[in-house]
């Protein structure tokens, strides 16, 4: 059954919901999520605060929206970035959405810490957010899975997971299918804190003075996470 042509109410509400959403990114920029207030945006806007709150009823909900428009935005990009690369490749397909990963940070400064920097105080994420924000890592688990199908030898050492370990790691074993292996799985979770971790170490000054060349650094801590992985 075709679905309802759009009015042009509709129209204005998706262009309105979008330029709402435009001003609370500057505002991330400006005061940080913490201070975001839709009462700014609509003073930002020419607009009666009513008016915002009929689209946002509350600051969370604009927080909700910003947190699932920028995961989407960040998961579109990787995304893209795996699919350019030939399903074989997978070393390449690592590298590439690590690239992706950084890249939009880089430009997405204040959205990523949103993302990945400190909670906003106040604000509990809904599950509205979940499946938006899992687009990035499983795009690494995927990659993990035709790597294990490939039958690419892990590097060394391998160790035994734990039982404990094991059955911890059960729901994203079951998601994947049962397709790849503790020892890859496990190896996975490391690589994705460690490709994280070195962008926020990266974007929040954690590194300044003690790294001189952030290209090469980063380059080369993903080379040897595809080493680990078996990406060969």
């Amino acid at each position: 059954m075709a679905s309802a042509p759009r009015t042009a109410r509709d129209f204005a509400r998706i262009e309105l919901t979008r330029t709402i959403l435009e001003c609370a990114r500057g505002q991330l920029a400006e005061v940080g999520p913490g201070e975001l207030s839709l009462r700014a945006v609509a003073r930002e806007l020419g607009m009666a605060s009513s008016a915002v709150y009929r689209y946002f009823p509350s600051r969370d909900h604009l927080i909700t929206a910003l947190l699932i428009q920028c995961f989407d935005e960040m998961g579109a990009a990787v995304e893209a970035a795996d699919a350019a690369v030939p399903r074989n490749r997978c070393r390449r397909r690592w590298l590439a959405m690590a690239a992706a990963s950084r890249e939009w940070a880089g430009v997405n400064f204040h959205e990523y810490a949103l993302l990945y920097g400190s909670p906003v105080p106040g604000y509990s994420a809904p599950a509205d957010t979940v499946v938006p924000a899992q687009r990035v890592p499983q795009v690494l688990l995927s990659l993990m899975a035709d790597a294990e199908d490939a039958k690419l030898e892990l590097g060394a050492p391998r160790l035994k997971v734990p039982r404990a370990v094991r059955t911890s790691m059960a729901p994203i074993s079951e998601l994947l299918g049962g397709r790849v292996g503790d020892e890859r799985l496990i190896r996975a979770l490391l690589a994705w804190p460690t490709l994280i971790g070195q962008i926020s170490l990266e974007l929040f000054g954690h590194l300044h003075g003690g790294v001189l060349d952030y290209d090469a650094h980063f380059t080369h801590l993903m080379e040897r996470v595809a080493d680990d992985l078996g990406l060969t």
